[in-house]
């Protein structure tokens, strides 16, 4: 099999499968808390504290681009499909006039301040390797389904537009309204993800790095505020309306 239609169809297994690469790399997760230095022990809380914000930060700034992506775009063209490529239109505008994919570059943001927050280097340098190799078959398998289908259109955007790394000065304003029901109505459990992982971490780092059990309340307090959103985003999904889409809008 010639390597570009190679490439595809390894993208589009990868594809399938996209949401379960941290799962791959857990036993390094593992061995890292095991092995983590964390900067209280050298500079203090107050050190540690800035830190686990500023990671923090960079997860939900990875949120923030989801949310740009979502909330801007139609139906049937970027979202959670899971078994093949879908695309009813082609995305120019927005955050598509700025970057080609910008739903995994959002997915890296969060998982990296996941694994800046652990503080071990090589985790750190294992996870970047992995995303690129992991996800650059999927973004070409993305691009071949879509020049095929609209030719021209595609080049001409794709030979202006970064594949990754988003060119701010390029932005064009969407076209679309921005439609914050989408972005609640399919990026709660992201919120409420991004919440446990953080607190999933910090209690298992103290525990298989320090041996300490449990944490600060304040990490408690976190925990609880992404439940009750994502509890009430959760019921107003299935049990009522409010986030009901409709057709066209």
């Amino acid at each position: 099999m010639p390597l570009r239609e190679e490439f595809e169809k390894t993208g589009n297994w990868l594809f399938r499968w996209r949401s379960y690469l941290p799962f791959f790399l857990l036993p390094f997760i593992l061995i890292a808390l095991h092995k983590a230095e964390y900067l209280e022990r050298a500079f203090g809380d107050e050190a540690q504290t800035i830190w686990d914000v500023l990671c923090i930060i960079i997860s939900f700034s990875g949120l923030l681009v989801r949310t740009l992506t979502i909330g801007w775009v139609p139906e049937n063209t970027s979202g959670r499909n899971t078994k093949a490529q879908v695309a009813a239109s082609l995305n120019t505008k927005g955050i598509y006039s700025i970057v080609r994919h910008p739903l995994y570059f959002g997915n890296f943001l969060i998982t990296l301040g996941m694994f800046l927050f652990i503080q071990v280097w090589w985790l750190v340098l294992l996870f970047i390797s992995a995303f690129w190799l992991y996800y650059e078959k999927i973004m070409f398998a993305e691009e071949e389904f879509l020049r095929r289908k609209f030719g021209d259109h595609y080049i001409e955007w794709g030979s202006r537009t970064p594949a990754f790394l988003p060119a701010f000065s390029l932005w064009q304003k969407p076209d679309l309204r921005f439609s914050w029901r989408m972005v609640l109505k399919r990026e709660y459990s992201t919120f409420l993800g991004i919440i446990v992982a953080f607190v999933a971490l910090k209690f298992f780092g103290n525990l298989l790095a320090e041996g300490r059990f449990g944490f600060r309340i304040t990490w408690a307090v976190f925990l609880i505020i992404g439940l009750l959103v994502f509890g009430v985003l959760h019921y107003l999904r299935r049990r009522t309306k409010w986030l009901h889409i409709p057709p066209n809008s």
